[in-house]
This record gives C-alpha cells, sequence and structure tokens, in this order.
C-alpha cells in the first residue's frame, strides 16, 4: 500500500516507557496529517491509547545492562526473529523503531533489506561508545530522526540521513514551572526547602541507588534540619522496593506514585540517577547533582568503551561540566552531599544554561517527526 493510495500501514516498537511516550507523540502526529493510518507493532499504554495493537508486552524489551541482559538474550532473540517474520508479511509502509536500539535496529536492518522503508527514532549513543555502530545504523534505516543537535551533527559527519527534530518534553514542559502550585498539589511546604530523590524507574537501578539517596538525604538532614523531600515512584513495584528500604529511617521523605513531574516543579534540587530523567530536570530548570552505579562487570566494560567524557545529557547538550556527576565508588552519601548543599543555596550557574538549552530544543518533536516520516514514505 501506499501514503497516496488511501490507507497507511504503520509499525512502530518501543522498548521501554520513555520510547511508549515518544510513539504515542509521533502516532498523533501522523493522525493528524493521515487520518486512515493503521499500527501494528510493540508498544506500552499510551501507543495502544493510540490504536496500536502490541504484539506482545513491551515490558519484556525493558531491559538494560551488558550483562543484565545476558540472562534474557534467548527470550529476546526470538521474540525479535518472530516479528520480524510478522511485520514481513505485513507489509509495513515504513517501520520506526524507537530507541531500544540493540533490538531495533536487528529489525530495521531485515526490513530494510525486504524492501520496507525503515526510520530510527532516538539515536543511540554512538558518539558517545561504540561508534562503529554507526555503520550498521547506516545499513539499517533510511533515516535518523535525532531529538539533539549534537547528535544531527554526529550524522552529518558520518553521511547518515538525519533529521534533528528536537525533544517533545521542550514543548510539553512550560519554560517557566510554577513551583508554588506544585508545592499546594503535592501538599508541601511553600518555605521549605525541598530536595527530589529519582534514583531511577528500574528495579535493579533503585536496588543500586535507593539506599544511597536515602543516607544522602539523612546527612542532608543532619546539615538543614528543616528540608523536605519527595521521591517519585515509578511503579507500584518500585514504590514497595522503596518503603521497604525506608523501614528503620526517620525522614521527612513523601514517596509519591508517578508525578515525577510534579515533584520537579516543586523542588529546589534534584539527586538523581542518570538517564531520561535528569532531560526534564533540566527542562524545570532545576539544579541536580547526577549519580549512577551499574553491575561492577558492567562499568569495567564500559569504562573501556565510552569515549564521551559525560554521561548525562544536561552536560552533553551544554557540551561542558554543568551539573556534577558522581558515578561508580565516587557516588558516596557524603560526595553527593558536598555537591548538593550549594545548589540549596544558589543553582543559577545550571539554571541559566538550562534555559539556553530548552528553548533550542523547542522544535515541536512529534510533528517534525511525522512531517519526516510522511516525506520519506511519499519520495518512495
Amino acid at each position: 500500500m501506499s501514503a497516496s493510495a488511501g490507507k497507511l500501514r504503520v509499525a512502530l516498537v518501543a522498548g521501554e516507557a520513555s520510547g511508549d511516550i515518544l510513539g504515542a507523540g509521533l502516532m498523533q502526529a501522523l493522525r493528524e496529517r493521515h487520518p486512515n493510518v493503521e499500527f501494528i507493532g510493540v508498544g506500552g499504554p499510551r501507543m495502544q491509547a493510540q490504536g496500536l495493537v502490541s504484539e506482545f508486552p513491551m515490558e519484556r524489551l525493558a531491559v538494560m545492562g551488558l550483562v543484565e541482559v545476558l540472562g534474557r538474550l534467548r527470550e529476546l532473540l526470538k521474540r525479535r526473529k518472530d516479528l520480524i517474520r510478522t511485520l514481513i508479511a505485513a507489509r509495513p509502509d515504513v517501520f520506526i523503531g524507537i530507541d531500544a536500539p540493540d533490538f531495533t535496529l536487528g529489525v530495521e536492518l531485515k526490513l530494510r533489506q525486504a524492501g520496507i522503508r525503515t526510520v530510527h527514532y532516538v539515536s543511540p549513543s554512538v558518539w558517545a561508545w561504540r561508534q562503529k555502530r554507526v555503520l550498521k545504523i547506516k545499513q539499517a534505516c533510511d533515516l535518523m530522526l535525532a531529538l539533539f543537535p549534537f547528535e544531527a551533527k554526529f550524522y552529518e559527519e558520518h553521511a547518515v540521513p538525519v533529521r534533528f527534530v528536537g525533544h517533545p518534553l521542550a514543548n510539553t514542559i512550560p519554560l517557566d514551572a510554577d513551583r508554588a502550585a506544585a508545592r499546594d498539589q503535592l501538599g508541601l511546604p511553600q518555605h521549605a526547602q525541598v530536595v527530589a530523590l529519582l534514583p531511577g524507574s528500574r528495579g535493579g537501578e533503585v536496588g543500586r541507588l535507593g539506599a544511597l539517596f536515602l543516607d544522602t538525604a539523612q546527612r542532608l538532614l543532619q546539615q538543614r534540619p528543616g528540608i523536605r523531600f519527595v521521591l517519585p515512584c515509578a511503579s507500584p513495584e518500585r514504590r514497595e522496593q522503596l518503603e521497604q528500604m525506608l523501614q528503620g529511617r526517620e525522614l521527612p521523605l513523601q514517596l509519591l506514585d508517578g508525578q515525577s513531574h510534579e515533584a520537579l516543579a516543586a523542588c529546589d534540587a534534584v539527586l538523581i540517577a542518570s538517564g531520561t530523567a535528569t532531560l526534564e530536570a533540566l527542562l524545570y530548570k532545576r539544579p541536580m547533582v547526577v549519580a549512577y552505579k551499574v553491575a561492577p562487570l558492567t562499568y569495567r566494560i564500559l569504562k573501556r568503551l565510552v569515549k564521551s567524557p559525560y554521561v548525562s545529557l544536561p552536560n552533553l547538550l551544554a557540551g561542558r561540566l554543568l551539573a556534577p556527576e558522581l558515578i561508580q565508588d565516587a557516588a558516596t552519601p557524603e560526595a553527593l552531599v558536598q555537591h548538593l548543599l550549594p545548589l540549596l543555596d544558589d543553582g543559577s550557574a545550571q539554571t541559566e544554561s538550562f534555559d539556553a538549552i530548552h528553548r533550542a530544543l523547542r522544535q515541536d518533536a512529534s510533528a517534525q517527526a511525522a512531517e519526516a516520516v510522511l516525506e520519506l514514505v511519499e519520495k518512495h
């Protein structure tokens, strides 16, 4: 089927919650431009709400870390093989792999070889490590949709078709978030200092960082007796995990169900795991300290492979060290407190740069991505 002939069939695969959000925005923008569209593939609740019939639960793809993937490798390979067979039979007009590159690029390669146009939405971190993957990307996809300008520059240098679309969150998050309203919504005092703790959304992340962040909070409380803490839980499972970690601790801490954006809007500073949430903290203009720990073997492998001087998006986007990064053994409660205290008094050195980055990323990404996808379909 061709797009101009009427019905448009779009296949999409997302591997985790952030991809589900991006996919849903793109699907909505595609439908606005081409109402007669059908969506197939794999996605979460947001993409399913936009009309996607998911071949299997998206959560089966949500696994990270080099060592951690090994335990699930057989299942992942079988799911990918079955999905490729299903999609080749369905002959979509275009396939869009959303993030999850270790899974989706393999799908894209096989589909492109079968004559199906392919798009990859969200660049893998090829500029940081395993740079030779750009050759595989060149083979696998007809178009890369990049969220950040430094990524588009990298692909242009490697002659890979690319479109910088901006980041959807830069449009949905206001340029000036209302701290007072967020505090009212969460029942937090207006004049207390508030720190948001974001130890990650996955069980493994919370297992490695949860107790560290709570230990840090206890030390901060000793230094600042009136301080308050909020901790958004990504799921009921994460809430249960954190409730167990809180047993025996006396902390003025509020666990939230979801509500990470409300927590960021309400707080004065953030202690945060490296990942997508650091971009959200940047867009809310909240000064942050970034911490991260992975399995020791994963860390030893990554340390040899990573080419980038920074791990967090705010620093990558700024091209300099804006937010302190404490990785692996450097992430101790003492060190985290030492970096957080000055930010509670004055975080403007970070937040002024965050504002400039926010404005640069405000490109109406879902609309830009939809237009790029439809141009590709029409061209072929």
